[in-house]
């Protein structure tokens, strides 16, 4: 959307997103998604096993690479990944495994750094099992996003009209992940709150949050969620300072080394 235009001329953007905890924002880190196939050499795994090479192995020798480099990444940095396809038959030495991985830092060039050790750790386990390997990306590189904080200030201001007391996050609060609207924050003035639909230990992405989100609560939320991005626009769209201190804070960030 972005590189055909659709956030041409469009002066901000505001998504709100369901969580634990009535926050201003989450620490929203950049992103790359990789699909990575293994190729290797059938064979009968009793019959005459030497014959093979095993993708299975080098898809598991690139995962065991990952865990150990886990030890030596930044605290706010994220690596994980599954494997998706293990093989057909335990006596038939695989010749075709395939893995996905996300990979998250808090900027793009802390992600290139990141993504290269993590490569290297996936190559190096095909390499010992005499396999190779090919890679393509899962959609879109997503960026960092960078909360507005002068459109952010409505966002907080409307929220406690419909009981909704929104706070900056701290240690204890803090929630991590990843989204296209990072992208978008890079093209124009952004926020993406965060909207209490569970118990604060409750953890997202979990069955358990779910069955929050799709409750009583979760349609609360829907519903003081859309009110308080609606009131926050007309509050931007109806005070000339408002939409003066937006644009500048958006410029001064874009001139940012």
């Amino acid at each position: 959307m972005i590189e055909r235009g659709a956030f041409d001329g469009i002066d901000a953007a505001m998504m709100v997103h369901p969580a634990g905890s009535e926050l201003t924002e989450m620490n929203t880190i950049a992103i790359q998604r990789m699909r990575v196939d293994y190729h290797g050499l059938a064979a009968h795994a009793a019959a005459a096993p030497q014959r093979g090479r095993n993708a299975l192995d080098a898809a598991v020798l690139g995962y065991v690479n990952v865990a150990a480099l886990r030890q030596h990444i930044s605290g706010d940095e994220r690596i994980h990944g599954i494997i998706t396809q293990g093989g057909t038959l335990p006596n038939i030495v695989p010749e075709h495994t395939q893995a996905e991985w996300y990979m998250r830092s808090p900027t793009l060039d802390d992600l290139n750094n990141l993504v290269e050790r993590a490569w290297n750790c996936l190559e190096t386990g095909s390499r010992a099992a005499g396999c190779d390997l090919t890679h393509e990306p899962i959609g879109r590189v997503y960026h960092n996003l960078v909360t507005n904080n002068a459109l952010m200030e409505l966002y907080v201001q409307s929220a406690k009209e419909f009981g909704r007391d929104a706070k900056v996050p701290d240690k204890q609060s803090n929630v991590i992940g990843s989204t296209d609207m990072g992208n978008v924050s890079h093209v124009v003035p952004t926020i993406h709150p965060l909207i209490k639909v569970s118990p604060s230990d409750v953890a997202l992405h979990t069955r358990e949050f779910a069955e929050y989100a799709g409750g009583v609560e979760g349609d609360r939320a829907v519903l003081d969620g859309a009110k308080a991005l609606g009131l926050s626009a007309i509050r931007f769209l109806s005070t000339a300072s408002t939409r003066s201190a937006v644009a500048g804070e958006f410029l001064a960030h874009r001139k940012e080394p």
